[in-house]
């Protein structure tokens, strides 16, 4: 990129290029209006300077013609000439703005599409950012591993689901002496029926 200053004819010849694309000189010439159109020498030699400066280049030549296509792009242009527009005012947009007022150069209306664009601006500044600090984080192996205990997502059954049989709900096996006692108070003693007892008692 250039980075010498752009002459006003310079920036016309820039604008040409970047409305028509890679033209030659006579076609860059025919471009400008009638009444204000530059001599063929004259725009041949700013050209040639633009060349110099790095702002242009040769891509081809037909028959005698050579062809010419911008280096610099158009938004690149512009910040550069505003910067140099602003270094006039300290920098500031707000001088530059009131010298336009006074001038008759900018309207209400005009003020009314800054405040959209500035609006647009600052949506976009705002999602961007959103977008940067709700990216996923990918959670680490400790982190992952206590996450899965807390939910109980371990291989196989979980050691916490496992019911635990204490040896007080085994079924105990009953002694001998235990089933006798049993049996006598029922009134059914081992070997006898309730009728053997009422022979006994006869």
């Amino acid at each position: 990129m250039a980075e010498a200053k752009l002459t006003k004819l310079e920036l016309q010849i820039m604008d040409a290029l970047w409305n028509g694309g890679a033209s030659s000189i006579r076609e860059i010439q025919e471009s400008f209006p009638e009444k204000s159109r530059p001599a063929y020498t004259t725009i041949q030699t700013t050209v040639y300077r633009l060349e110099a400066k790095k702002a242009v280049r040769r891509v081809k030549k037909i028959s005698n013609a050579h062809i010419f296509e911008p280096v610099v792009a158009r938004e690149v242009a512009r910040h550069r000439l505003l910067d140099e527009i602003l270094s006039f005012f300290g920098g500031r947009a707000l001088p530059m703005m009131a010298q336009l007022a006074e001038a008759g150069k900018l309207t209400r209306d005009d003020i009314r599409e800054l405040e959209k664009t500035i609006d647009k601006r600052d949506r976009e500044r705002t999602h961007e950012r959103a977008s940067t600090t709700s990216e996923p984080r990918d959670r680490s192996e400790p982190a992952k591993r206590r996450a899965g205990e807390r939910v109980g997502e371990s291989e196989g059954a979980s050691p916490r689901a496992a019911p635990r049989v204490s040896a007080a709900n085994e079924p105990r096996e009953r002694s001998e002496p235990a089933k006798r006692r049993a049996s006598e108070r029922v009134g059914e003693p081992e070997g006898r029926s309730p009728l053997d007892k009422k022979e006994k008692m006869r």
